[in-house]
Parts: C-alpha cells; sequence; structure tokens
C-alpha cells in the first residue's frame, strides 16, 4: 500500500516524508527519525499502511488502557459533541459535574478537590503552583530516576537525562533531587531489607537541611524510568515524614494509575493518601488529552479565602470530560483493575522463567500489568549496555536493537536505555501476553551475545 493513497489523500511516502519534514520528532536528535504511518488501530494491536499488524505491548506510551477503539468511549465523544464542544472554565457544565461524581468513587479517599488540564505535565504545574501558594514555601523535592513533564517546571522536577539539555537556563527553579527507590541497584549502597529503609531516611535529612520545602513529589511506582516498585515500608514512611515536617506529598500517578497496578491507583497498594495526586494518561485511556490535579479538602479550605491563581483556556474542557466518565465506566464494567491483578502470578511467571534463561536479563519486576526487564552487561556488577549519556547523545542503544527486531516480528515495545516497559493494555489476554513475551525471547538473543 506505500504507493497507494491513503484515504483519496495522501501516498505512505507523502504522509512519512511530510511529517518528518515538517514536524519535530519527540526527545530525540531529528535526523534519525523515521516515523511508521499507522492507518489503524483495534483492541490490542495496530496496523501500518503495509497492512502489517502490530501488538502494542506498551499500549503506546503506557495509555491505551482500554485498547484501541472502544465503542463506548468512542460514541461519548461524539456525544459530548453533539452536547456542547466547548465551555469556558468558569462555568459549570453536566459532564463536569459527571466526571467529579465518578473521581470520588476511585480516587483515594480524602481528594475532592479538582483542577483538570490537559495533560499530566499541566497537571503537575497545577500541584507545584497549589503546594507553593498553600504552603507559602518555594522548594519541591523530586528524585533522580523519575519524570514528571515537559514544560518549565515539571522538566525541572524530572530526574531522568531528558531534563539536561534544558539546564541552567531553560528550566524553573527550586528544584531539588533526591535518590530513587532502586532495591535492584540501591544508588546509596543499601540493601533491603537490612537498609531499614535509609532511601526514606534521606528525605528527611534533606527537608530539615534544604528548609524552604513546600512538597516532595513521587511517582509511588516509577514509570518510564524503570517500574521501580518501592518496598512495603517506604511511602507510608515518606508520608509520615512529610506530615512531621509541615510538607505536601504529591503522588504522581501519570502512568501508574487507573489500574495499572492491579490498584485504581499505585499508591493504594499501601493505603497512603497522598496531599495531592497528579494523573492523565488513563483517565481517558488517552482517546481525548485530559489531565487531573486532584487536592484534599484542607488545601481546597484555603483558597476559599485566598486567591487561586491558575487555569487556562482548556482548563476543564467538555470535549475531555465526558470521556473520561466513559472510561471509567468502562473500566468499571470489565472490571480491568481487578483484570489486571489477576494477570500478575502469570506475567510475573513467564518473565521470571526469561530470566532464567537469558544472562543479559539482571531484573525483572512488576506489579498489575506494569512490569520492567532490565537488561544488564555483567549480572555481578550490574553494569548496564547504555548509559543516560548515550541516550542522549544519540548513540545506537542495545535495547533499541532488541526493540526493532521485536518490531520485525510484529510487537512494539517501549526501551528506555536500559531496560523494556511491559505495559499491554488492560484487556490484553494470556495469548497475547504469550506473544509478546515470546518476541523478547527470541530478540534476547542480540544482548546475550555482548554479556562479559
Amino acid at each position: 500500500m506505500s504507493d497507494a493513497l491513503i484515504n483519496g489523500l495522501l501516498t505512505t511516502e507523502e504522509v512519512t516524508s511530510i511529517t518528518r519534514a515538517n514536524n519535530y520528532g519527540t526527545w530525540r536528535i531529528q535526523k534519525t527519525w523515521k516515523p511508521m504511518h499507522v492507518v489503524d488501530a483495534e483492541g490490542c494491536y495496530f496496523m501500518d499502511a503495509a497492512g502489517k499488524r502490530y501488538l502494542d505491548f506498551s499500549s503506546q506510551l503506557m495509555c491505551v488502557n482500554l485498547g484501541h477503539k472502544n465503542p463506548r468511549v468512542i460514541e461519548s465523544i461524539a456525544e459530548q459533541a453533539r452536547d456542547i464542544p466547548y465551555m469556558a472554565p468558569g462555568y459549570a457544565t453536566t459532564s463536569r459535574a459527571r466526571l467529579s461524581k465518578k473521581l470520588l468513587e476511585v480516587l483515594p479517599e480524602g481528594l475532592e478537590k479538582f483542577f483538570f488540564a490537559t495533560s499530566g505535565t499541566e497537571a503537575n504545574e497545577a500541584a507545584f503552583k497549589i503546594a507553593r501558594m498553600y504552603t507559602g514555601k518555594t522548594k519541591i523535592i523530586s528524585r533522580y530516576r523519575s519524570y514528571h513533564g515537559s514544560t518549565t517546571a515539571s522538566i525541572a522536577a524530572t530526574g531522568d537525562p531528558r531534563r539536561w539539555a534544558m539546564e541552567p537556563g531553560g528550566k524553573g527553579q527550586g528544584f531539588v533531587f533526591a535518590p530513587e527507590t532502586n532495591c535492584y541497584k540501591c544508588p546509596i549502597k543499601h540493601t533491603y531489607p537490612g537498609c531499614n529503609i535509609a532511601c526514606a531516611d534521606y528525605i528527611e535529612h534533606m527537608i530539615r537541611n534544604e528548609s524552604d520545602v513546600a512538597a516532595v513529589i513521587v511517582e509511588p511506582v516509577v514509570g518510564t524510568n524503570g517500574v521501580l516498585v518501592p518496598p512495603k515500608e517506604y511511602l507510608p514512611r515518606l508520608k509520615a515524614i512529610c506530615e512531621e515536617n509541615g510538607v505536601l506529598l504529591i503522588a504522581d500517578e501519570v502512568m501508574a494509575g487507573w489500574g495499572r497496578t492491579g490498584k485504581w491507583f499505585s499508591v493504594d497498594n499501601w493505603g497512603v493518601k497522598p496531599d495531592i495526586l497528579v494523573t492523565a494518561k488513563g483517565i481517558t485511556s488517552a482517546y481525548v488529552p485530559l489531565g487531573l490535579c486532584a487536592t484534599t479538602t484542607k488545601i481546597a479550605d484555603y483558597f476559599e479565602e485566598h486567591y487561586f491563581a491558575h487555569g487556562h483556556t482548556y482548563e476543564a474542557h467538555p470535549m475531555t470530560l465526558g470521556p473520561a466518565v466513559a472510561t471509567i465506566e468502562e473500566m468499571q464494567r470489565l472490571n480491568l483493575v481487578e483484570r489486571a491483578a489477576s494477570l500478575e502470578p502469570y506475567v510475573r511467571t513467564k518473565l521470571e522463567a526469561l530470566k532464567d534463561k537469558h544472562p543479559s536479563i539482571g531484573d525483572v519486576r512488576g506489579m498489575g500489568l506494569f512490569w520492567a526487564v532490565e537488561l544488564v552487561k555483567n549480572r555481578e556488577t550490574k553494569e548496564p549496555f547504555n548509559t543516560m549519556s548515550d541516550k542522549v547523545e544519540g548513540k545506537p542503544l542495545v535495547v533499541d536493537q532488541i526493540a526493532a527486531k521485536m518490531m520485525a516480528r510484529g510487537v512494539a515495545q517501549q526501551a528506555w536505555i536500559s531496560h523494556f516497559v511491559i505495559a499491554p493494555p488492560l484487556i490484553v489476554t494470556e495469548a497475547e501476553l504469550d506473544e509478546g513475551i515470546d518476541a523478547l525471547d527470541e530478540a534476547l538473543s542480540i544482548a546475550d551475545a555482548l554479556v562479559k
């Protein structure tokens, strides 16, 4: 089909060349960008212009939780467009009220006041401003293995190398970094459980010595940077530390929320109630762009008598809110949160078997339908095949070679520096899980041949 007209307008060659010439490819050196022309998607698969199907083994950017083309959500978009396609955020709309009621059913208890944005990055910007206005303090503590967005403040709060290119002048000020919680390769060289959760104590030390700390932001389960699952004591300890020191806890659930870990939100796995919760992606299964910043009533009460200095044209945009209601209802109807939890043992067993088979796998970890497979050149030293510097300098990465081999077999897999993020749609079947893991199994021969 590459030379045929697509929709009677453009050939595939024209589509890809125009895209390449007139659009920026994100998070990459531009000269290496060769975008695939995708023409259809349904369920757990998408299709290129040549008619080849690909298993979407990372739900695009870990966001298409319902799979592609859920009929009810698609219809809700049309319904909302017919009802009221836009209204300024100063007005009340039925879709706004319906979603607010629905969120109270699924969010952690106590989060009852909402600011609706159009992305996770914007929702984090709102969280930072709210935290600073409410506390009267300035600094935000984040962690190194983290990603919180691409705009000025959210990239400043991002610990991974995507932040580097913006420093020093291009990023917001007032952000400081703590070590991540990574029990496979602890950045402060401790070993769990003998560490007594030293990484949380480190943040307490930072709060007391930095002064002027408004909030700590964490991805309860780190997303792109390795699906890092904390030990059971970590988040309760961190919440207690924040409360003792008058610091807010912000949970970034953009990726780990919406059933991905087998609970509605990943903090639910440890019974922790953050002061602010930020989410996006799965809230609409990414069919329309919506982000959410949810706060406690205590924070909301402050603004009854103080000016709430935030907003934008697309806040509470009706076209994003109606489909969010439909998405949550579909998740409830299909029992997808419970489904993610029930499939966890199956995925764990399959990935542990891969680890036993392939010397290039250093660690597998995850919850629900949210997993990482981390590759190492040497299991004893845990040395990776590539570094963060390799990524930003555009050097060839081993994980990208493996992902390309999987793609050739018809499985799309998200790779990042030294690991893969396995996060298929929550509707995935065991047969589809087998298909994706089998493709990874075959492609890992590339890494095995490079092991020391």
